[in-house]
């Protein structure tokens, strides 16, 4: 009985094993069917989300689109740019991975030749090359009577690489150049079939248009008025981090910036988060309310540092085209509104540093800066750096020096800093003591002990004449877990750095809020 039964166990086995052997079989079959009859998709072949329209965007702008014969039509262009760019786009990934995939399909036989040889020599060397372009500006030369073809010069096009060599950057570069181009219809697709590097193009001198802020000999020039900031960092009660969310309401920040003006202060400090408002493809909605925000300061004579890239943390090169398309948007909007002070590029970059690569993080801010200078001249430029000693960084290219003090020692560290950069405004732009005492900092600083701090602070000021913006005007009920983490300690401390308290009564720091 027992023989008989192993024998009907086995058996079972055996059949079973067949099924499913045969079921593989077949799913492999109709998987290579459905390859032979659909072709292959040259986004997955090239393992890039090409078929994203969010994978790379360079600022791209024609300046002509006139032809003697044939009139190239909507569609077609719009094809033709896509294919063009999806060719910058696969030469750079193929640079940077050293992998072929890709270019066959944007580039025709004679023209990926000369990549070919080049991905190969860089690969047998080592070499690695981050590179994209930053913007574009094609002129139509010509289109084909059978719309097979097409010739067109891009003009300054601005590219930027990074070169590495055994995995260390050796190069790196921005620069303009003219592209002579030639393009085929092949398949349904516009491949290049030349493509001949020349020297950028002379633009005619653009006249300087006379800026709402600038600096001279280190002090901030409003309206032609030596200006000093006095100011806060800002967020509604209700709503910190989430100030452009559904409980946007201009009456309670109306309210909030007449009191901070008749605080003696003249600054406030708003953050605009990356992914928050729609990151290249910036939500309307929420411009709407930064301008309203911005209305209501100028209202009361307030200027406004707006925070730039709020919780972006990449700083990739592949990831630059959708930051400047997301930068041009916001600064473009308000390059004209004259209660915006200066541009804060990013909050406390060097935070970075360690997990992002430092080169990597300067970099991102230096080509932001140059980009949002593109875009506005009417406004300084900042940079939020989290400490004194990151603050020495990018001097060149900011209008102010902004760091953030939360140590004690301020004086010497102030001092030291002036020395170290005695040609730029500095700004102290967030200060602060937490009055949280209790369960989770039996040990922490009273109210008392705040206002104490911030007393002796405002000596400072006064003494030094230093421009200063505190943290913050209110305590809050609830601190997102993406600002400090989860850590009970961390989120109660975070929550008490207020100079009113969640009732809305003034504590006794409230006395110290300024220099008046």
């Amino acid at each position: 009985m027992s023989k008989l039964l192993t024998k009907n166990i086995y058996r079972s086995l055996l059949i079973i094993s067949f099924l499913v052997l045969n079921g593989l079989i077949l799913y492999g079959l109709s998987n290579v069917w459905t390859f032979l009859n659909t072709g292959a998709d040259r986004a997955s072949i090239l393992n890039t989300p090409l078929q994203s329209v969010e994978a790379y965007l360079p600022k791209t702008v024609w300046t002509s689109i006139e032809n003697p014969g044939r009139p190239i039509e909507k569609q077609t262009l719009s094809k033709l740019q896509k294919d063009y760019l999806n060719a910058w786009y696969v030469k750079n990934i193929a640079y940077n991975s050293n992998n072929l995939y890709g270019i066959k399909d944007y580039y025709t036989d004679s023209a990926r030749v000369n990549l070919y040889k080049t991905i190969n020599f860089n690969k047998k060397n080592n070499i690695k090359i981050e590179a994209t372009t930053l913007a574009h500006q094609p002129k139509l030369e010509f289109y084909s009577a059978d719309g097979q073809l097409v010739v067109f010069t891009d003009e300054n096009v601005e590219e930027y690489q990074r070169l590495y060599k055994d995995n260390l950057i050796t190069y790196e570069d921005t620069h303009k150049a003219t592209y002579k181009v030639m393009m085929l219809l092949e398949d349904g697709f516009w491949r290049i079939r030349h493509m001949v590097k020349q020297p950028p193009t002379p633009k005619e001198n653009i006249q300087k248009i006379t800026p709402f802020a600038t600096v001279k000999n280190k002090t901030i020039i409003v309206n032609k008025q030596p200006f000093t900031i006095k100011g806060i960092n800002y967020y509604p009660q209700e709503t910190p981090w989430d100030m452009f969310g559904k409980k946007f309401d201009t009456t309670i920040i109306d309210n909030d910036f007449k009191l901070i003006n008749s605080s003696g202060l003249n600054t406030i400090r708003i953050f605009i988060q990356y992914e928050d408002f729609g990151k290249a493809n910036v939500k309307e909605d929420k411009l709407k309310k930064v301008r309203k925000t911005l209305d209501l300061a100028q209202k009361h004579n307030l200027k406004v540092i707006v925070t730039l890239f709020d919780f972006y943390g990449d700083y990739s090169v592949q990831d630059w085209t959708l930051n400047h398309r997301h930068a041009e948007k916001i600064v473009t909007t308000f390059k004209d509104h004259e209660a915006i002070l200066a541009w804060d590029i990013k909050n406390e970059p060097d935070l970075d540093f360690n997990t992002r690569g430092k080169e990597n993080v300067l970099s991102w801010l230096k080509y932001m800066i140059k980009e949002i200078r593109k875009f506005d001249n009417n406004h300084l430029v900042t940079i939020g750096w989290y400490s004194t000693k990151a603050a020495v960084n990018l001097t060149e290219s900011v209008d102010i020096v902004s760091y953030h003090y939360y140590l004690k020692n301020f004086e010497n560290d102030f001092d030291k800093l002036q020395k170290e950069i005695p040609n730029k405004p500095l700004v102290l732009q967030e200060f602060g003591v937490s009055s949280y005492k209790g369960l989770w900092n039996p040990f922490g600083n009273s109210e008392k002990d705040q206002a104490h701090y911030h007393k002796k602070m405002q000596a400072i000021f006064k003494e030094k004449n230093i421009a200063y913006m505190s943290w913050t005007l209110y305590d809050f009920d609830k601190i997102p877990t993406s600002v400090v983490g989860s850590l009970p300690w961390r989120k109660n401390k975070q929550k008490h750095f207020g100079f009113i308290d969640k009732k809305g009564k003034k504590k006794a720091s409230y006395l110290y809020i300024s220099s008046q």
